[in-house]
Parts: C-alpha cells; structure tokens; sequence
C-alpha cells in the first residue's frame, strides 16, 4: 500500500502479477505458427479494418465472408479458416440480411441448415455504441458487454462489426480515443481468440488520394491489417459498374499491395482474374476513358469515325491521335467492342441505302 493524500491507494503495478519475462526463457519452445482467418488478408486475434465508399458493396462482402468461414466453403478465390461466427450490422435490418443472405446462398448451393454457425444481429435503428466516453476515456458500453458474453458463448472465430461510424462514440480524429478503441477490440478478438474485422467509410482524404483512410492516421496506425474495396475508375471514368478491387493497404503480418479483383453478379461478388499487359487493359477504364474522350473529340471537330474499317476506322484513327495515351490500335478495338457491349456508343448510319455511310456516336447524342 502506499498513501497519497491521506488516502490509501493500490500501486496499479501490484495489483496485477508481472509478466516480464526473460526472452532467454523462449529457448527450446516451438515457435508458434502465425494464425489467419483469410491467409495474407485477415489475421486471427486482431482487428482488421475494412473500408469502402457507401454503395460499394463492402457490407455484402463481408457477409459472403460471414457465411464462407461458417460453412467452410471458399471467399472470393480465398480460402478461410472454418468456425463460428457472429456478425453484427447497425446498418442493415433483419430484411436486408435476410435477401443478402438468400442471394449468397444461391450463388453457393448450400441451404439455411448449413449457416448454424452464423449468429446475426441487426442494431438498425437501435444505440450501437461499443463504448461510452467518459470525457477522460473510453469504457465498454453494455451492447460491447452483450457481444464479449455472446462470443463467450459462441466461440467464434470471426466477428463482423458494421459499421464503425455507428459503434464509436468519439471524434474519430481523436487519436488518443481512436487507440483506446481499437485496444478495446483488440482486448475482445485476444480474448475470445478471434479475428475482429471491423467495417468503415473512408474520410473524403481517404477517397480521393484511394487509400481509404479514415480521419486520424491513429485508424491506420492502431490495426494491424487494413483493406479497402473500391471500384475500378481512371480518371473518373468508370467501364464496368459491377467490378470492385479489395487491396490490402496495411499488412503488418503480409505483403502490402495485393489486389484482389471481383465482380457482382447474381447479387453476390465472384473472383475474376485480373487483366494484366497493355492489350488486355484495353478493356478497362482507361483505353474505354481515352476512346469515349477522344470520340467527343472527333464529334465535336465534324469528323466521323466508324467501327467497320478504312481510313476512318476508330481504332486507327485513334492510335495516331496525339492524345492517345500510349494506347495501341488494338486496344482501342477492344475498347470500341466493350464499348458497343455496354451500350455507351452506337453505330448510325446516312446516306442511301445503296450505299449507305456508317458511323460511331455516342448512345444518347
């Protein structure tokens, strides 16, 4: 005991025993073996922080990830450690979850009895603070209490939190509260032996430099893996509105800058193979974005291209334009053919029908 003020008070350092330890003590133990949920994306008692702009599909995402790790099937290509989850959305009501969850289990061919291992909770329209600030720090808030009991119970190995702007009751560019936050997620996924994965929007910063931060580089910096799923633009310009990139932005335990690339489809999102090389950019956003621009371009001038061949050939005439950005003839033609498939250009016709002219416009001019 010791006294301060006239008042006795525990040394905090002795109400708990020490856990110093001599490093020389580690000599003939195994090394234990780095555990994941998600190999190289999402590691086993830690916090991951997955972010996304609203609409990009982050919340599906992570629910074909829920429903993976349930039934021991496979994530986007990925596979995953198989056990118990509980997945908590303060965004998406009993309804929602319930389509999501008929679309993916369509998708997979499995059935309502093969998801025992999944435990939902919608907190939509209801207090889903984790935390309550004291002003002086941040302590469990009584939802956090029902959540560590439930998982005391479950034994998951996953926990879904969606999304952060609901469950954190700071500012979220307050570092010091920003740390004391995920230290309290970190305390639960050690605790209870499981990987905490939690769900955010990135700060406006964030979006346009395509990092996906989130205020205070505390958020980054307190993680120890971070994704972002975003769609798949160049320069604004985005070819196909179904297709999404998750890339790894923080990976203490992995390698920075894996890309993985998806599609939604059916109403879930499929692994695709991402286009690698010059030609099979061509049917991304940026040959698709150069031709779109420099066929406005041409329209603007009076002068007309078409998709047939001849001088006046689109692919042609655009591989000579100065403004072509380095793309090629070929990749032009696979652009102007996406680009006919999706029904962002047209091909009209004038003259007579004898010999009739045909030439490429933009669908809608």
């Amino acid at each position: 005991m010791q006294r301060r003020g006239g008042s006795e008070f525990l040394d905090s350092a002795t109400s708990r025993d020490s856990r110093f330890f001599s490093a020389a003590s580690l000599k003939g133990k195994p090394v234990p073996p780095r555990e994941w949920l998600v190999h190289g994306l999402v590691p086993q008692m830690t916090v991951t922080l997955f972010s996304g702009d609203g609409g990009t599909g982050k919340s599906l995402l992570a629910l074909q990830l829920a429903v993976a790790v349930a039934t021991g099937g496979g994530w986007i290509g990925k596979g995953v450690s198989a056990g118990r989850v509980i997945y908590m959305s303060a965004e998406d009501d009993e309804d929602e979850l319930h389509r999501r969850l008929e679309d993916i289990l369509r998708a997979e061919r499995r059935a309502y009895d093969d998801l025992s291992g999944l435990t939902l909770r919608s907190l939509a329209g209801e207090d889903a603070l984790l935390a309550v600030d004291s002003q002086v720090t941040l302590m469990q808030s009584e939802l956090f209490k029902e959540l560590d009991a439930r998982a005391a119970n479950d034994a998951p190995v996953l926990i879904v939190i969606d999304t952060l702007a609901d469950v954190y009751p700071a500012n979220e560019n307050d570092r010091a509260k920003v740390r004391q936050f995920i230290g309290i997620l970190r305390g639960l996924a050690l605790k209870r032996g499981c990987a905490v994965l939690l769900l955010g929007h990135p700060s406006l910063t964030g979006l346009s430099s395509g990092t996906g931060a989130s205020g205070s580089t505390a958020w980054n910096n307190s993680v120890r893996s971070r994704l972002y799923l975003a769609r798949i633009t160049d320069c604004g310009f985005e070819a196909d509105p179904d297709r999404r990139v998750l890339t790894t932005m923080k990976a203490n335990y992995g390698r920075v800058g894996e890309e993985t690339h998806i599609k939604w489809q059916a109403g879930v999102f499929v692994p695709e193979v991402a286009e690698q090389g010059l030609d099979k950019l061509a049917a991304g956003a940026k040959a698709q974005r150069v031709f779109m621009h420099l066929l406005a371009t041409y329209t603007a001038q009076g002068r007309r291209v078409n998709h047939a061949g001849g001088p006046n050939y689109a692919p042609k005439q655009f591989a000579e334009h100065p403004d072509n950005e380095g793309m090629t003839k070929r990749a032009f033609k696979a652009a102007m053919d996406s680009l006919l498939t999706a029904g962002k250009i047209r091909i009209e016709s004038e003259g007579p029908s004898s010999r009739p002219r045909s030439f490429i416009v933009e669908a809608g001019q």
